[in-house]
């Protein structure tokens, strides 16, 4: 075929976005759990920010940074499942060329910020456990506004070249995403031009996100199981590593499915579509859920907060 049957277009006005081809028969169905799961994230991110604010004695780092999840957390989910709902409710599957890249920009940005923030919870951790006499020396207010700075601004300068390669290549194939919103990768591949330089980037980023800081998460659980084992009762052992046990499991929920998100389109494996699209979902829509139920119920000054509100709104 001559490029004189091809018709470039630099910016289309819109794209489709399929929602998970071959179960378009399932998505009001599909949309009850998805529905579920984000009323809980909004409910339960919301409690926690109200919680930390209102009571005093949890105005420390753990906590402020617990805060930055909840918020990240909420603009995470927020700025992907109106898009899935809308699409699965009401078959609406257009969505503008710069919205597109505005929700391609936010999910990636605030995805590296919420990597960020465990990195930074692992921290505070290992100061509380190997450290505690210095740890409100260590991390105080100010070196916590700092951190949460850095981490903020690592999230939305490593994402921002994104919308503009997307937006600087030329798109000539289909407009049509087969997917639930627009991923970069998903948004790229519809380019006819050699996408190698996003597709580096994004290996670039992915390493930033998960490689090191997955690293720096391990090495500082390393040095906390150390200093665990040295202590001297397993009642001391079991209670200290139960404060960590949550913060294990979000970092697991997190990262597992983020890699199989990530790596599943570049390494071409062999995964049907629909499997592949629920499957990387979850990383968007599962963490930002379990992230508050888990620190809740595993972390005791919150649950006795929450069960002290409850209890006075019962009375």
């Amino acid at each position: 075929m001559s490029d004189s049957n091809k018709t470039y277009f630099t910016n289309p006005s819109t794209f489709i976005l399929l929602g998970i081809p071959g179960l378009e028969w399932a998505h009001v169905w599909i949309s009850i759990p998805f529905c579920a799961m984000y009323i809980i994230t909004i409910l339960g991110n919301l409690t926690i920010l109200f919680i930390v604010k209102t009571e005093p004695s949890l105005h420390e780092p753990m906590y402020y940074f617990l805060c930055m999840l909840a918020i990240t957390d909420l603009v995470l989910s927020t700025s992907t499942l109106p898009t899935i709902l809308r699409n699965f409710w009401f078959n609406f599957r257009e969505i503008n060329f710069n919205a597109c890249l505005t929700q391609l920009y936010f999910i990636h940005s605030f995805s590296v910020i919420e990597s960020g923030i465990f990195v930074a919870m692992a921290f505070d951790r290992y100061v509380a456990i190997c450290d505690p006499l210095r740890h409100s020396t260590i991390l105080n207010n100010t070196v916590v506004a700092k951190i949460g700075l850095a981490v903020v601004l690592r999230g939305a300068i490593l994402a921002l070249p994104y919308p503009f390669l997307a937006r600087h290549w030329p798109y000539c194939r289909t407009n049509i995403i087969p997917y639930t919103h627009c991923e970069h990768m998903d948004v790229v591949k519809l380019a006819c031009a050699d996408i190698r330089v996003s597709s580096y980037y994004g290996l670039f980023v992915l390493i930033c996100r998960i490689g090191l800081d997955v690293l720096f998460i391990a090495v500082s659980y390393i040095q906390i199981l150390r200093a665990i084992f040295r202590l001297p009762t397993k009642d001391a052992r079991l209670k200290t590593f139960g404060t960590c046990t949550s913060h294990l499991c979000v970092i697991l929920a997190f990262y597992i499915p983020t890699l199989f998100a990530s790596l599943t389109p570049r390494f071409g494996l062999h995964i049907p579509l629909h499997i592949y699209t629920l499957f990387a979902n979850i990383y968007l829509l599962v963490p930002p859920m379990l992230n508050p139920i888990i620190y809740g119920v595993r972390t005791k000054q919150i649950w006795d907060r929450l069960l002290q509100l409850v209890t006075l709104k019962g009375t």
